[in-house]
């Protein structure tokens, strides 16, 4: 999927869709740590469960930093950074983080009705089992952020939606109900900090570990955030003035992509099987400047 760096003092050991994983070698053993890894998120996008061949300048930047900004405002959810002091071939994109033991779910919310879960309702008259109010449009606002968990599929095949008790099954009903409310606390908080940036965060995917070092305050498992929260990637961003229910909702995320690529324009079909084409320099240009914005209007800074 990608070729390694060489950094020094760290090996490689993984590659996922987006980002790359290097151990801190033990300066006595010169063996990969296993408590620590530093995560590092390359400029690569995936769509339709395909890493494009196109990558996106800076949404590697923009993905750790974004990431780094939210953890500092998420008050009562632990977060997995140890340090952001990193080598310099990837400063700006990359983070010292604790391993964890991965939860395996995809934990999603959702504050408004759009995307897949807007399929499910429309057949199902909910979404992954939470029932939800007739007459909702692609876009309408929910009565409050739903927990809407799936599967977390191998490279290459589709997420399946599950329920909560899909998921009590799989982890356990005490890390079931912990995910359940962290990952609506997330989207929550999210929503109302950006919400004052011009921003409505319609839903969110996040990822969770535990800490088996730790308990919580429970006496439980330590649950921690851990990948990336609330970024472009992991969430629509949709700009509050244009919300208007009833239609796809402009947005500053990868959708654009997505939506170049399921148009006449791309010349490709999600149901051929075949990898999706290279994108053209103005989709790539339109993307990028989408992932700078919502970084800009969300933090009030420029990139670094």
């Amino acid at each position: 999927m990608t070729d390694a760096l060489e950094l020094p003092g760290y090996v490689h050991v993984y590659s996922g869709k987006v980002r790359d994983l290097y151990a801190p070698l033990d300066p006595v053993t010169g063996q990969g740590r296993s408590d620590q890894v530093l995560l590092v998120a390359s400029d690569r996008i995936s769509a339709y469960d395909h890493v494009l061949d196109t990558p996106i300048p800076d949404k590697g930047k923009v993905l750790t930093q974004l990431s780094l900004w939210w953890f500092d405002r998420l008050d009562g959810v632990e977060n997995h950074v140890v340090s952001t002091e990193v080598p310099a071939a990837v400063a700006g994109r990359a983070v010292l983080v604790r391993r964890l033991e991965m939860i395996p779910v995809e934990c999603v919310a959702r504050a408004y009705l759009t995307g897949g879960g807007l399929g499910e309702y429309r057949a199902t008259g909910s979404v992954s089992g939470v029932p939800l109010p007739a007459g909702l449009e692609d876009g309408s606002k929910l009565p409050a952020p739903i927990f809407t968990p799936s599967t977390k599929a191998p490279a290459g095949e589709h997420d399946e939606p599950m329920t909560i008790e899909q998921v009590q099954g799989l982890v356990g009903s005490q890390v079931a109900a912990r995910i359940d409310v962290l990952t609506r606390r997330i989207l929550a908080r999210g929503n109302e900090i950006a919400v004052q940036k011009g921003i409505l965060i319609a839903d969110t995917k996040v990822e969770f570990g535990i800490d088996r070092s730790r308990e919580d305050h429970t006496g439980g498992p330590m649950i921690v955030l851990a990948d990336e929260v609330l970024t472009p990637d992991s969430s629509r961003f949709w700009p509050a003035d244009e919300w208007s229910p009833g239609r796809p909702q402009p947005s500053f995320d990868k959708q654009y992509v997505r939506d170049w690529l399921t148009s006449p324009a791309s010349g490709w079909s999600k149901a051929s099987g075949e990898a999706p084409p290279e994108l053209p320099e103005d989709v790539v240009a339109q993307t990028r400047a989408r992932y700078i914005e919502a970084f800009e209007r969300i933090t009030g800074r420029a990139l670094a």
